[in-house]
């Protein structure tokens, strides 16, 4: 056993008297003399990662069962009156008859081909939903199958999309080599969503910027609601096509369920009305007529909403680039009404 009094000492790994031995070994059959090294464990450092921030869809209830069933009674009822109305038709005139049956059927071909696309677009955004929570396992996990895999699904995501042409190519040059599961998907993230999200973040701007200039000029609260429910809706649908979704009817509700889901879960509310306190706090109330102080608001109200459709419509998570911060669309916001009275 080595003497703690001693003075320190260099040795070679190959030295006879040099035994390395695990914690658990007896100390008792070293010779005198010998010197023992016990090798430390590697500290395993934490990585962080992304939680993610979607509402978690409930499973199959009584409301969908309650809906779904009135929905195939209604079906039924429409069905039994256009067969009455064509029964009724062939009763004074074939030639009405066959009118009111090939107007039925032109009618049952578009609505065939309106479901069709309501659940391809349903399907699409599914895809990207599991595509987001996959990217979220795969930083976890490391797993280097699975992140090609991964990348494989988002390049036929991206497939579509002509501004993505370079990074496609790079990211297929890229596939081949050696790279850990989660550095290809923060290198899938870099390639992919960075011209994306500059778009994004365009959009939610402008979005913004739009329904603050005209709440602060619109002589209507009514006014005001209207145009802001449907610049909202707007704003959704733009960053959904932007990301590779292509919503529908359906499609919108689901996302808008799903980006008010988001708000509740972030307390996205609650942080907008720090920010605006922080701001008017700084005295820009000061510089800002009434109108102008509740376009501002409502700007940022819609920017905030677009920051939380931003997450929910993203195929990836945000690992390797930086999240659009709110701060930084109320500077433009504050920024565009200096100019405007200047």
């Amino acid at each position: 056993m080595t003497d703690r009094t001693r003075r320190p000492a260099t040795f070679r790994l190959d030295d006879p008297h040099v035994t390395v031995m695990d914690g658990d070994d007896d100390i008792g059959r070293l010779a005198r003399g010998a010197i023992r090294i016990t090798p430390e464990p590697e500290p395993q450092l934490p990585v962080a990662i992304e939680e993610p921030l979607r509402p978690t869809r409930k499973g199959f209830g009584w409301g969908t069962l309650f809906w779904s069933a009135l929905g195939g009674l209604v079906l039924l009822g429409v069905g039994l009156g256009v067969a009455n109305l064509i029964r009724d038709l062939f009763t004074i005139n074939d030639g009405l008859g066959f009118l009111g049956l090939g107007l039925a059927a032109l009618v049952a071909l578009a609505l065939i081909v309106i479901i069709a696309r309501e659940a391809l677009a349903l399907m699409r955004l599914a895809t990207i939903e599991k595509l987001h929570a996959r990217a979220i396992a795969v930083i976890a996990s490391d797993d280097r199958s699975e992140s090609r895999a991964v990348l494989a699904d988002l390049l036929k995501l991206a497939h579509d999309n002509p501004r993505l042409a370079r990074a496609r190519s790079a990211l297929q040059a890229h596939a081949g080599e050696i790279i850990d599961g989660a550095d290809l998907i923060r290198l899938a993230e870099r390639e992919l969503m960075s011209p994306l999200d500059m778009e994004a973040r365009r959009l939610v701007s402008v979005a913004a910027q739009r329904v603050s200039v005209v709440t602060a000029i619109s002589p209507r609260a009514l006014v005001d609601m209207l145009f802001v429910a449907a610049a909202a809706i707007r704003l959704v649908r733009q960053l959904a096509k932007l990301y590779g979704g292509r919503p529908g009817t359906l499609g919108m509700i689901a996302l808008l369920r799903q980006v008010v889901g988001h708000l509740a879960i972030t307390g996205g509310m609650a942080a907008s009305d720090s920010m605006i306190q922080q701001m008017l706090g700084h005295g820009i109330a000061a510089k800002l007529s009434q109108r102008l102080g509740e376009g501002i608001l409502n700007g940022l109200l819609t920017a905030r909403l677009g920051l939380a459709a931003i997450d929910v419509t993203r195929p990836l998570p945000f690992t390797a680039l930086p999240r659009p911060q709110l701060a930084d669309l109320a500077k433009d916001l504050v920024r565009k009404k200096d100019d405007e009275e200047a």
